[in-house]
């Protein structure tokens, strides 16, 4: 394979491996601050990254707010305790090699206020900010402020025109790298648009030629493009490097520092990577975001697949095809489904999920009592960890909703990734991970269950393998 040529990324040459960051205590100084010592990019989460009191004890994040707005500012608190402490872990760990930079969701709850706090109290300690998950205009403003270099995520080189043309031209200079993450093979949430089918993954070839093709239009040509998602032997994407086409070129590697020993997950979860079959990834539209996302296949999302297959469009009077009545809540309020409809339902209720939830689509869910009284706990203690939630209806503008019903087809995002982080349960809750995770049991890297060091495995990587 050719060998990896430095890129100066944040200020300073380094190799062009670039850890992907992965929210809420998957990608924390630690594990960052090891990739970094290994001479590429750490990239630690800021998304309700954790903290420790005095005593170096995990804080947990519990809420006391009476309201979702007191509850939202507790986060936002949380937020920039956990994105300091873990900036000064990722310090030290790095031995002054490497670069740091921070990951935030644009639409995370206080995306704003969390950066501005994390950047200002580990001043000199963060080296860029990389942003995606909605369309980050004003993170490059941020990151100037501060002093730190910008790396929008983008899945087309039409988002980053749009990105460019409204803010990032004026601030040039500042912007280190675009990430292009493939929203067909990464984990997590994806930049799927509407005109792209899920079912028919690109190749993402053409796709960065077209973004580097847009960027030397706008006198780019120098800046990197960092590759994401997918991306597990360089060996197989050597066609890029040193590539007129492509230009400079990092790789960013998100769901293989997974299986490292400075990864933070649980035990359980490492050993449950190593049985990854294909196909156990896929993409799903569960996430009360509304993005796409890619998740492993397990209890967890079986439940909420399961959950919206029990579904039938309602009305309030009769209508068209919908003449059969059916009652739904505590007060037998009559609704009306279509015959065949009220058929589907009526065995739902005899099966044990006689608890019919209204959603936003003007359809009803069926699930058992106990479900239920899950999912309104859930919407109730809301503490506006996204800018809008689907699941909540929680927003954070001034009215403090989305103006919408809270919609009982998704779930608390901020509870189910705590819980995956903090616990040895990876069967009962969200577990993200990229489409090619299931090659960890196929890498004969990983034989017998060896999980490597981050050094041993930059190292492997850059072998090409």
């Amino acid at each position: 394979m050719k060998a990896l040529k430095p890129l100066v990324i944040s200020g300073k040459e380094v190799l062009p491996l670039v850890e992907g960051g992965k929210g809420i205590a998957v990608s924390n100084g630690e594990s960052s601050g090891a990739w970094a010592a290994a001479g590429g990019v750490g990239t630690f989460s800021g998304v309700n990254a954790d903290s420790f009191d005095e005593q170096g004890n995990l804080l947990v994040q519990t809420y006391h707010g009476r309201t979702r707005r007191e509850r939202h500012e507790e986060l936002i608190r949380y937020g920039i305790l956990g994105g300091i402490a873990q900036a000064r872990i990722a310090h030290e760990a790095s031995n002054g090699q490497g670069r740091i930079h921070m990951n935030v969701l644009w639409e995370m709850g206080g995306a704003e206020s969390i950066l501005h706090g994390v950047l200002e109290g580990a001043k000199g300690l963060i080296h860029g900010v990389t942003c995606g998950a909605g369309m980050p205009y004003r993170v490059a403003e941020i990151a100037v402020r501060h002093g730190v270099q910008y790396y929008p995520i983008v899945s087309s080189a039409r988002a980053f025109r749009a990105l460019w043309l409204r803010a990032y031209s004026k601030w040039p200079e500042h912007l280190g790298g675009v990430v292009y993450e493939d929203p067909w093979l990464a984990g997590g949430h994806n930049g799927l648009s509407n005109s792209e089918d899920p079912e028919k993954p690109e190749d993402p070839y053409p796709r960065l030629v077209a973004l580097r093709s847009m960027m030397s239009g706008f006198g780019l040509d120098h800046v990197p493009i960092i590759m994401a998602g997918g991306v597990w032997w360089l060996s197989e994407w050597e066609h890029y490097l040193d590539n007129p086409e492509i230009g400079p070129i990092a790789f960013q590697f998100g769901t293989r520092p997974l299986l490292t020993q400075e990864s933070p997950i649980s035990g359980a979860w490492k050993r449950r990577l190593l049985t990854l079959k294909p196909g156990d990834v896929y993409l799903n539209r569960f996430s009360p975001t509304g993005f796409y996302s890619s998740a492993v296949r397990n209890p967890f999302l079986e439940e909420l697949r399961q959950r919206s297959e029990r579904q039938v469009v309602y009305a309030d009077a009769p209508v068209g095809d919908h003449t059969a009545e059916f009652l739904v809540g505590p007060r037998g309020r009559p609704v009306y489904l279509t015959p065949h409809d009220r058929e589907r339902a009526e065995g739902w209720v005899a099966a044990g999920f006689d608890t019919a939830l209204r959603t936003p689509d003007t359809t009803l869910v069926f699930v058992t009592p106990e479900k239920s009284r899950e999912i309104l706990k859930d919407q109730v203690d809301c503490m506006g960890c996204l800018s809008a939630c689907m699941f909540s209806n929680w927003a954070q503008n001034e009215e403090g909703t989305t103006g919408r019903k809270a919609d009982p087809r998704s779930f608390c995002i901020q509870k189910t990734l705590q819980n995956i982080s903090h616990s040895e349960d990876c069967e009962n809750e969200l577990m993200f991970a990229g489409h090619n995770a299931y090659r960890f049991g196929q890498d004969p890297y990983y034989a017998n269950g060896f999980v490597p060091t981050v050094k041993q495995l930059v190292e492997r990587i850059q072998t090409g393998f």
